[in-house]
């Protein structure tokens, strides 16, 4: 997935153009899981780092987890979990549960009920990445809507503290569509991250970071003209001009999307449009100097070569849902394609081919689907996150790591159930 967000939810790559949702509880907890977990370990503390999705600073990379497994079918999800790396990889004993009684901010004094990780990226610029979620703050359906997302700020203590609301200065907003789909990239090449929220009616709400500590923006104009209505992360130098740039669908699901590129003032230039599909996956495919895209249809994924210019290719493919990483580290991306099977294409300087695929075979029977891909080890190649689901109480999660040879290796070096957060 080209975000690693997944309907309004973190870990997968299109931000479905959806509200906040109405209804949440707590789940309960149950003795059981208590012996199926590994003991609880504290979180390491960090001096800050440039490492993505380094919530405590410690220079390792830490693993979100939204939709949390239930201790019985049809009661609302826990929280968002949050698993820490190490030198070695991720450590499930080193876990910490987000859930809105502990970490949300009230609204008129009302908690929110939902509680969603969206995007992560360090606002404030102090070397510990932070996390934005989506709540569900009151609203009577009259008039434009209050802002549904929160951030809550990295720390060498991870996510510590209540998050804030993010703050959208009035002149950024327009019409009555909830401030929501957050994606973060440093749009202005000056160096800090800045956030995209979706508005209404071909418009984009742009705030300039870094951000204060109360969730306000260095600077918000007026809303900004886009070619859709769903800004998708995560963003990318797709041009490597030294501004990130960043893909807006025309519609959730099924459709059309554009590359809009970034610049000093912005995200504010249609690039590529590219054709109609389910997801997109950026990456140094093999082509040319720029990156390219691949997208994701039901017939196979139409490659786009090289962007902007965007040399047309095929590329059959029983899967959708795309992601990338260079698992090899040899400085090209691998495509991941899921669907019915999890397979990974190699990139070749020759552009993507399905001659030496690899297909990843999951620990446990299930629908599984790709969490995120990410360097979990430090050794300089991607490492592939994936989850498999077995109903609503059960689930593994797996890291496979990459290798030289063969891409990822044939078993996970960690496997764990998201259960292990329900434990009191």
């Amino acid at each position: 997935m080209a975000a690693a967000l997944v309907g309004c939810a973190l870990g997968g790559s299109l931000l479905a153009a959806c509200g906040p949702g109405t209804e949440a509880g707590a789940a309960k907890h149950s003795p059981a899981h208590v012996a199926d977990a590994p003991a609880q370990l504290p979180i390491p503390q960090g001096k800050g780092s440039k490492v993505a999705d380094d919530f405590n600073g410690d220079g390792h990379r830490d693993l979100v987890l939204s939709d949390l497994v239930k201790e019985q079918s049809h009661v609302d999800d826990a929280g968002i979990g949050i698993v820490y790396g190490s030198a070695r990889g991720l450590t499930p004993g080193a876990r910490q549960l987000l859930s809105p009684k502990k970490q949300a901010a009230p609204t008129k004094g009302q908690l929110p009920a939902v509680f969603d990780a969206e995007a992560s990226c360090d606002l404030n610029k102090d070397g510990f990445t932070d996390l934005v979620v989506s709540t569900d703050p009151p609203y009577d359906g009259q008039g434009q809507p209050p802002v549904p997302l929160q951030i809550l700020f990295g720390s060498p203590k991870g996510l510590a503290g209540r998050a804030v609301k993010l703050a959208v200065p009035a002149q950024a907003r327009f019409g009555n569509d909830w401030a929501d789909q957050p994606v973060c990239g440093d749009f202005d090449g000056d160096g800090a991250e800045d956030l995209v929220v979706h508005a209404s009616a071909g418009r984009l709400s742009y705030l300039r970071g870094p951000f204060s500590r109360k969730g306000t923006p260095r600077k918000a104009g007026a809303p900004i003209p886009s070619p859709g209505e769903v800004p998708t992360g995560p963003a990318a130098d797709v041009n490597r001009d030294g501004y990130d740039d960043l893909l807006v669908r025309t519609a959730q699901g099924t459709g059309k999307s554009a590359v809009v590129l970034g610049g000093p003032d912005g995200p504010a230039r249609t690039g590529v449009v590219l054709p109609a599909g389910v997801d997109v996956a950026f990456g140094r495919f093999g082509k040319g100097k720029a990156l390219d895209a691949a997208v994701g249809a039901m017939g196979g994924t139409a490659m786009r070569y090289d962007l902007p210019t965007a040399v047309r290719a095929g590329l059959a493919s029983p899967g959708s849902v795309l992601d990338a990483g260079d698992f090899d580290g040899d400085g090209l991306s691998e495509l991941v394609s899921s669907g019915s099977r999890l397979h990974v294409f190699r990139g070749r300087t020759t552009g993507l081919s399905a001659a030496g695929m690899v297909t990843v075979e999951p620990p446990s029977p299930g629908t599984t689907r790709v969490l995120t891909v990410g360097d979990f080890d430090g050794d300089g190649r991607a490492d592939l996150a994936v989850r498999t689901y077995r109903g609503e109480t059960k689930d593994t999660v797996a890291v496979y790591p990459g290798v030289k040879k063969g891409l990822v290796a044939a078993k996970p070096s960690v496997t764990f159930s998201s259960s292990e957060f329900l434990v009191p």
